[in-house]
């Protein structure tokens, strides 16, 4: 538990709460927030339940208590004929997911449907190729291929190919973007189709 404050605080900062905002919601008062961050009181299950409810995680998440097995077990969840397999737990910063689309059906006759959402994203494809409908700009990524980008603009997916694609994508709130090591610093050459940070 001695690591539990500074866990509660990045919680809290992660999903963008004032102490007030989240004393409203779990009925805690802000200085017992104030204090259970600052590690000065220990944290009670009256504490600690309405807050793992208020961050959608597990008592274990948040009380750290999970120890032994390093590995993430996901649960793949399918939705409108794509597969996503979360593969980090939901405990703020970027979210990671493999992404799977099988091998379509029949020809794409159109651009897939486009949607927008505060955030920012970066995708590597794994194998397969990717169509991304970013704004007015259709880009079909292959693997070892990746792209980013922020959220609010329109923008679908879709499978370019005659197989399956498989890629691997990051996202995480407006203004958070992944770092990426992709050469040797001084180093101009062996990107591997990625492109650096900027």
């Amino acid at each position: 538990m001695s690591g539990l404050g500074p866990r509660l605080r990045a919680l809290r900062q992660a999903r963008g709460l004032t102490l007030s905002r989240l004393g409203a919601v779990t009925g805690i008062s802000v200085s017992t927030l104030s204090r259970l961050e600052s590690g000065r009181r220990e944290p009670t299950l009256r504490h600690l339940l309405p807050l793992a409810r208020a961050y959608r995680v597990s008592l274990d998440d948040l009380a750290g208590s999970r120890t032994g097995d390093p590995r993430v077990h996901p649960r793949p969840v399918v939705r409108h004929g794509q597969t996503w397999i979360p593969l980090t737990p939901h405990l703020g910063g970027p979210h990671a997911y493999k992404q799977i689309l099988p091998a379509p059906a029949a020809p794409r006759t159109a651009r897939p449907e486009q949607g927008s959402h505060e955030g920012y994203e970066w995708l590597y494809v794994l194998n397969g190729r990717l169509l991304l409908a970013l704004g007015d700009h259709d880009l079909v990524l292959s693997a070892g291929e990746a792209a980013e980008f922020d959220t609010r603009v329109p923008h679908g997916l879709a499978n370019a190919g005659d197989g399956p694609v498989e890629w691997i994508a990051l996202y995480g709130a407006q203004g958070e973007r992944p770092f990426v090591r992709v050469r040797p610093a001084g180093s101009h050459e062996g990107t591997g189709g990625l492109t650096p940070p900027r």
